[in-house]
């Protein structure tokens, strides 16, 4: 995507020998590891990144999926409506797990978030929670959801007006998505999120700076920090809020 190309034509391919690769050359991690990290025609070396990348998607897709049911975000197949907002709520946090990962490894290697990523996934994630609503009479979550989308947008947006050296407007459109799908889940897991984010960002920051990885003008792409804090809040999110306000005797 970095290089505008098609995820969908031509067909996988080794990038150095250019021959398509076979089907059972391409099933994620254990094509690879039956390999042996290379290409079956030409022995050029294959990334560890790809099972990497493939493993990671697969973790996310569990533990989302388990979040969802287990904390009954996603209602017991009761009847139609309910299968209905379960499937929808289930496809839309496993799409954003999928486009979580191909963001961060993007934005590590070029420091953009591409808009071809970026862009589809308000459509999708609106469609998917509109159905979830409709079928459920969800209209609070839907609502905050919509609250979230804006607020999170507008307040990367004041950040990035107010430094724009430190933060760029691909941070401030991903904002709103993840503002989107953290809205759904409530207020709590949408303050973790948004909080999560700068505080992991800045350890990581610090822990640069101290190994001398860095300096403070050091540029470091903030999108994965803001995909890893929302994933904080959307699998722990009400738990860590529950227990903040808990502290101050507000749970």
């Amino acid at each position: 995507m970095p290089r505008g190309e098609s995820i969908a034509y031509p067909a996988s391919h080794c990038p150095q020998c250019d021959h398509p690769i076979r089907r059972r050359d391409n099933v994620p991690i254990l094509s690879w590891i039956l390999l042996r990290g290379r290409c079956r025609d030409c022995s050029a070396r294959i990334s560890a990144r790809y099972p990497l990348v493939e493993a990671a998607t697969a973790v996310l897709f569990g533990l989302a999926a388990a979040r969802l049911v287990f904390s009954g975000i996603v209602p017991e197949p009761r009847d139609v409506s309910a299968i209905v907002a379960g499937a929808a709520l289930l496809i839309a946090f496993l799409y954003l797990a999928a486009i979580s990962v191909a963001l961060t490894a993007i934005d590590i290697d070029t420091h953009r978030l591409p808009n071809v990523i970026v862009y589809p996934a308000y459509l999708v994630g609106a469609v998917l929670l509109t159905v979830a609503a409709l079928a459920t009479g969800r209209w609070d979550a839907l609502l905050t959801a919509g609250i979230g989308a804006v607020a999170l947008f507008g307040f990367y947006l004041l950040l990035a007006l107010v430094y724009p050296g430190g933060m760029g407007f691909g941070d401030v459109k991903l904002a709103g998505v993840l503002g989107l799908f953290l809205g759904w889940l409530g207020w709590g897991p949408l303050a973790i999120g948004a909080f999560a984010a700068f505080a992991l960002g800045g350890v990581f920051s610090v822990i640069v700076v101290a190994l001398r990885r860095g300096g403070r003008k050091t540029r470091i792409p903030f999108g994965p920090w803001m995909v890893a804090g929302a994933w904080v809040g959307i699998l722990a999110g009400a738990e860590l809020s529950a227990w903040y306000l808990g502290l101050f005797g507000l749970a």
